[in-house]
């Protein structure tokens, strides 16, 4: 069993920047990929950013290309997502993902755990 915590949430202006953190406890954190989803209001689901499990390999959602960077220290065992040029669109409830396999995914059938979520809100 894995436990996730985000955290670094919070509100910031448009054209800013946030780094948001999730703390993982349990299964041995550098066996398995990790990725960051989001979700705003009345939409699905959607992949931002996945790293392989020895943060050898990253995948990118279109949102999130040239503006995100996802990065891991597995002596931590934490995974980041570093927001740059942020934009009112990217307002939602990002998720951090404990992958199935050692490669990142941008399905969120290949995660097998997930933390509770931390806001992010952008204002214009």
């Amino acid at each position: 069993q894995v436990q996730l915590v985000e955290s670094g949430g919070g509100l910031v202006q448009a054209g800013g920047s946030l780094r948001i953190s999730c703390a993982a406890d349990g299964r041995t954190f550098s066996s398995y990929a990790m990725g960051w989803f989001r979700q705003a209001p009345g939409k699905e689901r959607e992949f931002v950013a996945s790293i392989s499990s020895k943060g050898g390999s990253t995948y990118y959602g279109d949102s999130a290309k040239g503006r995100f960077t996802i990065s891991r220290d597995n002596a931590k065992n934490t995974v980041y997502l570093q927001m740059n040029s942020l934009k009112p669109e990217d307002t939602a409830v990002y998720y951090c993902a404990g992958g199935r396999y050692y490669r990142g995914s941008s399905l969120t059938t290949d995660y097998a755990y997930w933390g509770q979520g931390t806001q992010v809100t952008v204002s214009s």
